[in-house]
């Protein structure tokens, strides 16, 4: 009897560590990894370390709580977006840049091919899955950049990218194996954009009505502040988008 309550515990053990990896999904070839954020509260938006270079709609920092998710570990890559869509936007060609000159249409669009593709349900991340995502969830080490308090470790941006999109992940990961989370090309997320409270928050999802949903992270031709994982701005969903470099990532709840 004891064996047996043994067995059942270990078995127990072993499926949720399972539930707990990351996911890698294919998709004709072309691989999905996905990183597992283990949910929790943090302080999203400007906190006192950061008001010198804060701009105002990153105020009032607040509480929020999320629960566990997972995250593309790159940008959407133009090698993915082609086996999805069968062709690319992009100007500047290279399977392995980051798909860029994306509204945000075009990219409930992707997603809604890929999820008939593979049978999961693929979404945006929201603006507080991105931040914590961007911060390194629990394992946070409080940098002002996704990774590092040095942004060219970890990023490519107006100093160091010759003012062109580069690979994903040749630059270092986050705390949690995530890249490019500053830097490289905005990235779409599925709110609408509002001004911040200071209201706590559990699993936000943005305002119900507007025509401008949040950019996250900065793009190759930012300078720092631009970059830091608080920042945050915003686009009109319907655009059509030449002028400015807008992608994405990947997000599925657990």
């Amino acid at each position: 009897m004891k064996y047996l309550t043994f067995c059942l515990f270990l078995l127990t053990c072993i499926s949720a560590s399972a539930q707990h990896e990351n996911l890698i999904i294919n998709v004709k070839g072309i691989p999905i990894k996905m990183i597992w954020v283990q949910g929790g509260s943090f302080t999203m938006g400007a906190a006192a370390d950061q008001m010198d270079d804060a701009y105002e709609c990153e105020k009032p920092a607040h509480s929020v709580t999320l629960h566990s998710y997972y995250i593309g570990q790159t940008e959407v890559t133009q090698a993915l977006w082609k086996a999805v869509m069968d062709s690319v936007p992009c100007n500047l060609k290279g399977d392995y840049l980051p798909v860029n000159q994306v509204c945000w249409n075009d990219c409930r669009s992707f997603i809604k091919k890929l999820n008939d593709l593979t049978g999961f349900k693929f979404r945006l991340p929201t603006e507080a899955e991105w931040e914590f995502a961007a911060m390194g969830g629990n394992k946070s080490k409080g940098y002002k950049y996704s990774g590092s308090n040095t942004l060219g470790d970890i990023a490519w941006y107006a100093n160091n990218s010759g003012g062109k999109t580069q690979p994903v992940a040749t630059k270092l990961p986050n705390e949690l194996g995530i890249y490019d989370m500053s830097g490289n090309v905005w990235e779409w997320c599925q709110d609408r954009y509002k001004k911040y409270s200071s209201r706590t928050l559990s699993n936000p999802t943005g305002p119900l009505l507007g025509s401008c949903r949040v950019i996250r992270g900065g793009d190759q031709r930012c300078l720092d502040r631009d970059c830091r994982t608080t920042n945050r701005a915003f686009h009109k969903k319907k655009e059509t988008i030449v002028d400015r470099e807008l992608g994405f990532r990947l997000a599925l709840s657990e």
